[in-house]
């Protein structure tokens, strides 16, 4: 085994708002590309942030996608979807709803109407995860991932565990389904407490610091609300909790196919985005009452 080391630490840029409800900071493509993040391609972090109450719900109207998967992960405040082939439902405090657009669909996100009521801090992120050019046209799908269907490994003297959204941590897979290999922890550490994690040295990997600082391989302090991508040198990394902290991690192999991308469409080529723009504006991804 050998360490992998960092190739970068972002701090979380000036953030922006995506529609009403998600004030976000953009690491994925702000910091680095999306063929070099490869199948990670868009990553907006909604850091903790209060929203009043208020009787109509924040977020984000119809809107279609194509060519891709977008996975939110509630972290505080409560979410509730919809889209264009049937799929929708609300995720609170734990949750992960994962959409696959693949053909297209419209679809639509906005504050669960009762959390809106009374409103509180909210913390969520959003990820987009690339689809397989053989996939990318397949039939849309939605997954609503419960906290309770998350594989949960306690770490050794209860110093704290590991929670597996997809892929597999020591035989224990996650409850999501991917096209390709996809790994997406929540890695929850007490202070003091110590990890190693070990992905393929190709896979592209990262985390996010959602709660709480850590030392990344003895030697390199990744902060709360920080980003840190790490090289293709080597399959291990060591995450040492300076306090209490809960860190995102992601790693996922690489799809190396050609990338055209433009706003909501993520295809191969400039000739399918064409096409994207066209079926949907032939109403060919269906219809979705704002």
């Amino acid at each position: 085994m050998k360490t992998r080391s960092i190739e970068k630490i972002v701090k979380p840029g000036t953030p922006h708002f995506v529609g009403d409800g998600f004030r976000v900071h953009n690491f994925i493509p702000g910091s680095s590309s999306m063929q070099r993040m490869d199948p990670f391609i868009m990553l907006d972090y909604n850091s903790k942030y209060n929203f009043p109450p208020t009787d109509k719900p924040k977020g984000v109207g119809v809107h279609p996608h194509r060519g891709f998967e977008t996975v939110t992960i509630a972290y505080k405040g409560r979410v509730e979807h919809g889209d264009s082939a049937g799929g929708g439902g609300i995720i609170g405090e734990g949750d992960v709803q994962w959409m696959t657009a693949a053909s297209g669909v419209l679809h639509k996100e906005f504050h669960e109407t009762e959390w809106s009521k009374t409103g509180g801090e909210f913390q969520m992120v959003q990820l987009w995860v690339n689809l397989p050019a053989k996939d990318k046209m397949s039939s849309p799908k939605y997954q609503a991932i419960t906290n309770a269907e998350m594989a949960k490994i306690q770490l050794p003297d209860g110093v704290g565990e590991v929670e597996v959204i997809a892929g597999e941590y020591k035989g224990n897979k996650g409850p999501a389904s991917t096209f390709s290999p996809v790994n997406m922890f929540n890695v929850k550490l007490k202070k003091g407490a110590k990890t190693q994690l070990t992905f393929p040295a190709h896979y592209t990997t990262a985390i996010l610091a959602v709660e709480g600082s850590v030392k990344v391989n003895e030697s390199n302090n990744v902060l709360e609300n920080h980003f840190a991508l790490f090289k293709n040198d080597g399959d291990t990394i060591t995450l040492e909790a300076l306090e209490d902290a809960v860190i995102l991690v992601l790693s996922g192999e690489p799809l190396n196919e050609p990338i055209a991308a433009h706003g909501p469409f993520v295809m191969n080529t400039k000739q399918e985005l064409i096409e994207a723009f066209q079926d949907f504006n032939t109403g060919k991804f269906g219809y979705l009452e704002d």
